[in-house]
């Protein structure tokens, strides 16, 4: 039954398309009224860009969606749905038909006449890059409409996996310094400097929110911020941390943290958006190539020159096993010499600059980041976007 829009989803050109074409498609197979696309940061599962939103209304809605999922108390929060044996459930079906436990039903869809809600992880392997929401005014959703989106989850993210690939000989827009953003303990942004508005401006098309500085911030970076709440509040473990592509193609890395007052009390939240670093994009690369933490080592060598027997004196394997990885990389990349994969991964997608080939994380282990000051686990506060327009 799926397959009309697997393949409708796999001539998409880009996320955006694919959401659109796979919404399309869906809607035939499970009727609903309303729906979020939105693609997945794979370390972090966090929203990034693009972002599809149907029938939600106002901005205002947008909001209250992406809020509550954050830093409230809900039923089937999406990091639970990326680690969970079936990645697609239903409100309705998950609490017993008492959708009312979750606070995301309260406040966004019971005013909107929503009555069930249909939500999956697109995911392959133990990586999120893809996160929909459904929505009915009537009916809840059934065993085999969970089910059938549930069978979706892995093609639509493999396709979202291959289009997170850098494009071939992007922009040199040059290296502009970070970008800093501030928000107060009620959410509302305060200061920003140059250098994040020309970050801003670089940002594709999507929901976003005004701002007091005469500009709108996207969703992405918003949600990043709250984020940053939801681990202070000890809501959430996951690093506040999201990569964007820009329209240039080009990618920057978008990073929050809860600041603490002298006295203890709770401070203001600080964002930094700035050019993703060579090790940002090398672990993004090797996730989209679906390449292994060994693979990414072994890639990183090739590039330096670095011979077979001298690969796995570096690595404490035998050259045979550095062939078979070889094999393996040629595979995943399309490519048949060392020459060709050098081209296709530093060449062609510009890495900057290459890190040491020290041991990078697993899937499903959190890495460790650069932070701004450090943070002070506090109370959740109000949030002013509850009011935005998109």
């Amino acid at each position: 039954m799926t397959g009309s829009v697997v393949t409708a989803a796999e001539r998409a050109d880009n996320a955006l398309q694919l959401f659109s074409r796979a919404s399309a498609g869906l809607r035939r197979l499970v009727p609903f009224d309303a729906a979020v696309w939105t693609a997945a940061d794979p370390d972090t599962g966090l929203i990034t860009a693009p972002m599809l939103v149907e029938n939600l209304g106002s901005g205002e809605g947008c909001a209250t969606y992406w809020e509550s999922e954050l830093l409230e108390e809900n039923v089937l929060p999406f990091r639970d749905l990326a680690r969970a044996p079936v990645p697609a459930a239903g409100l309705r079906d998950a609490t017993g038909n008492l959708p009312a436990r979750s606070a995301r039903f309260r406040r966004l869809m019971l005013g909107r006449h929503l009555h069930d809600e249909l939500r999956a992880v697109l995911r392959t392997g133990e990586r999120p890059w893809g996160l929909v929401s459904l929505f009915r005014t009537t009916d809840p959703f059934h065993p085999h409409e969970i089910a059938l989106l549930a069978d979706l989850s892995r093609p639509l993210a493999e396709k979202l996996r291959r289009l997170a690939r850098p494009p071939q000989s992007p922009a040199r827009t040059g290296q502009p310094a970070p970008g800093l953003i501030l928000f107060d303990e009620t959410g509302q942004a305060t200061s920003i400097n140059d250098e994040a508005r020309h970050h801003l401006a670089q940002l594709p098309a999507g929901p976003s929110f005004p701002s007091p500085f005469g500009l709108r911030l996207p969703i992405w970076v918003i949600g990043t911020a709250w984020q940053a709440r939801a681990v202070a509040c000890g809501r959430d473990d996951v690093d506040a941390r999201v990569r964007i592509q820009t329209t240039h193609g080009n990618w920057l890395t978008c990073h929050a943290s809860h600041l603490s007052r002298p006295d203890g009390r709770p401070g203001p939240v600080a964002l930094v958006i700035e050019p993703a670093t060579p090790t940002d994009l090398a672990v993004l690369i090797a996730q989209a190539y679906s390449l292994t933490t060994r693979e990414l080592q072994i890639t990183h060598l090739i590039a330096r020159g670095t011979a077979t027997t001298d690969i796995a004196t570096t690595l404490s394997i035998s050259p045979h096993t550095v062939r078979d990885h070889l094999k393996a990389i040629f595979a995943k990349t399309t490519v048949s010499s060392r020459g060709e994969l050098v081209a296709r991964l530093f060449t062609d997608h510009y890495w900057p600059a290459l890190p040491e080939p020290s041991p990078l994380p697993s899937p499903g282990h959190p890495r460790t980041h650069a932070r701004v000051p450090s943070q002070q686990r506090t109370g959740e506060t109000s949030s002013p976007w509850m009011n935005s327009d998109t």
